[in-house]
């Protein structure tokens, strides 16, 4: 007189697939960016981003959103400090590099420039002649090193990444105003903070 069990076809295999997919998932980007790939003198940015520091970098993306307003961006680009000693501060620029582009810039849209030693890859494209050089800065199809003392032959970019590796304080103090009418939309400064905050304070 009981009847069947008729829901046993019911329990069928919904929780299993799904658990076992999750798994696979969080791992779409393991190699290095192409955009690296390009530049053999390049150092550092090809390997850096951890899995760990892509889950950080998740929510970041609706910064990238500002690009859509570009006209209020570039009338009062943000200023992100990041404290560097002389010797640390490329290493800190590398970093913010890193960064930017793990969260969503394009390479284009970033400029560094160093106020001490020539970055590495600044030295090995010098070495092909300033007009190979320059040639690189105007296809604007990749992040772009130069001299601070340089930056009024350089043209705008949304972002300008300014490492204080060195140099003469007053040479420094000429070329943060004139990196940060550069930036379009922000201007990260690594290095030593009183030294860029009297800068900024006094000059911009």
């Amino acid at each position: 007189m009981e009847e069947p069990q008729i829901h046993e076809s019911a329990q069928g295999p919904r929780v299993t697939p799904a658990a076992s997919r999750t798994a696979q998932t969080p791992r779409p980007v393991p190699g290095p960016r192409p955009a690296a790939v390009p530049r053999p003198g390049r150092p550092g940015p090809v390997r850096p981003a951890p899995p760990a520091q892509q889950a950080t970098a998740g929510p970041v993306p609706a910064a990238t959103a500002a690009p859509a307003a570009p006209s209020v961006s570039a009338a009062v680009p943000q200023i992100q400090l990041i404290p560097a000693s002389a010797e640390g501060a490329l290493d800190a620029a590398e970093e913010a590099v890193d960064l930017l582009l793990d969260t969503g810039r394009a390479p284009g849209d970033i400029l560094v420039l160093t106020t001490g030693d020539p970055h590495p890859w600044a030295a090995h494209e010098l070495s092909f002649g300033e007009a190979a050089y320059w040639a690189l800065h105007d296809a604007g199809d990749d992040v772009f090193y130069a001299d601070a003392a340089q930056v009024k032959r350089a043209s705008g970019r949304p972002v300008v990444v300014f490492a204080v590796n060195g140099g003469e304080v007053d040479a420094v103090a000429g070329a943060l105003p004139v990196a940060l009418a550069r930036a379009g939309a922000l201007l990260i400064v690594c290095g030593d903070p009183k030294q860029i905050n009297s800068v900024l304070g006094a000059g911009v």
